[in-house]
């Protein structure tokens, strides 16, 4: 299924949309083929003072920065959202964000939820999902059959999971990836509902207004 771009003037700037899930929902499975299939979509590359590792690439993977850097990006409030994960801070740029959308870009962030939070807070006008597993157990045998965490790298993702998915009544939508396919036709129908939304066709409507000669109240 591919998701036709809406058309909308080339002045009014795309939207915010945030994704969030527990570990092992399923979501970078799912944020790579939304990608794909949906024209006008771009994904926020974060920035990070992690090193980079082997076959990444500046800028595309990550923004890759020093401690300094990154430290007097945060004092600049430059971050829509930043966080130290495992000694290593990772933040989305606002600039990055308003550039894309000033291209008429929609833009879509991975964060988590204490991300989430404060995307909210910067950006009030953002859509967020929320991606659940059908449930524990399947998540715990997911997260499991992927052969690629020791054990008690599993046991602490699960734990994080049942924090994590405590947070869902902060979302606007609510997407249980039960398969694959019907997950992707629901990531699909947001963007679809996030593109018709007044503040996006605000000025469409309002050049269709002038063919009728009235006035813009």
């Amino acid at each position: 299924m591919s998701v036709a771009r809406i058309t909308k003037s080339a002045r009014t700037p795309g939207s915010v949309i945030v994704i969030s899930a527990p570990s092992g929902s399923g979501k970078s499975t799912l944020v790579k083929r939304l990608m794909a299939s949906v024209p006008g979509l771009v994904f926020s590359v974060s920035y990070t003072t992690r090193p980079r590792r082997r076959g990444e690439r500046h800028g595309k993977d990550y923004f890759f920065v020093s401690r300094e850097q990154f430290g007097r990006m945060v004092a600049a409030k430059e971050f829509v959202e930043w966080a130290d994960v495992h000694g290593q801070w990772y933040g989305t740029s606002e600039q990055q964000i308003r550039k894309a959308q000033q291209a008429g870009k929609d833009v879509l962030l991975d964060i988590d939820v204490q991300g989430h939070s404060q995307v909210r807070r910067r950006l009030p006008d953002a859509v967020s999902i929320f991606l659940l597993p059908p449930s524990y157990r399947e998540l715990e045998r997911r997260l499991h059959e992927r052969h690629s965490d020791a054990p008690e790298v599993i046991r602490r993702r699960l734990q994080n999971a049942r924090r994590e998915i405590t947070r869902w009544r902060e979302y606007d939508f609510l997407v249980v990836n039960h398969r694959l396919s019907s997950a992707l036709r629901s990531l699909q129908a947001v963007v679809e509902a996030v593109r018709v939304r007044r503040q996006a066709q605000q000025q469409r409507a309002r050049e269709i207004q002038k063919t009728f000669g009235g006035k813009d109240e």
